[in-house]
């Protein structure tokens, strides 16, 4: 790998951050979709906070992903794939060394349910809770 050239600061905001976490996460087999308002509302829940939180203290930041699984999925797998793609892929599209990633797990839902739309993750607010 070649030297980069330093041309300047590169500052990547939180919120690119939350949406490479959110796709990265979504992604993984057995994931119904992040805590969110369309989910919980879908749900016929109320919504209590969103599915992605990222916390940098230092040098260290720390991921808390709060999704649904569907029915069937082996709950510890899945977490361990989330945690596993969220740091190899934010690392490879930023470079940003996530240390943690803390999954909770918010409820499953039915195989039978239909998935969220995908192009929902681009959405302006899909991780606000309100």
């Amino acid at each position: 790998m070649t030297e980069l050239e330093n041309l300047g600061e590169v500052v990547i905001a939180p919120e690119v951050l939350e949406v490479i976490i959110g796709v990265s996460a979504s992604k993984v087999e057995g994931v119904y979709s992040l805590r969110n308002k369309r989910t919980f509302e879908a749900l016929g829940k109320k919504a209590e906070g969103k599915g992605v939180y990222i916390k940098a203290e230092g040098d260290s930041v720390s991921v808390d992903l709060y999704i649904f699984v569907i029915e069937g999925s082996r709950v510890p797998e899945v977490a361990q794939n989330i945690q596993k793609e969220v740091k190899e892929r934010v690392f490879g599209l930023t470079e940003v060394v996530i240390d943690e990633v803390n999954v909770h797990i918010m409820g499953m839902v039915s195989a039978e349910t239909k998935k969220p739309d995908f192009d929902d993750l681009f959405k302006e607010g899909f991780f606000d809770a309100e």
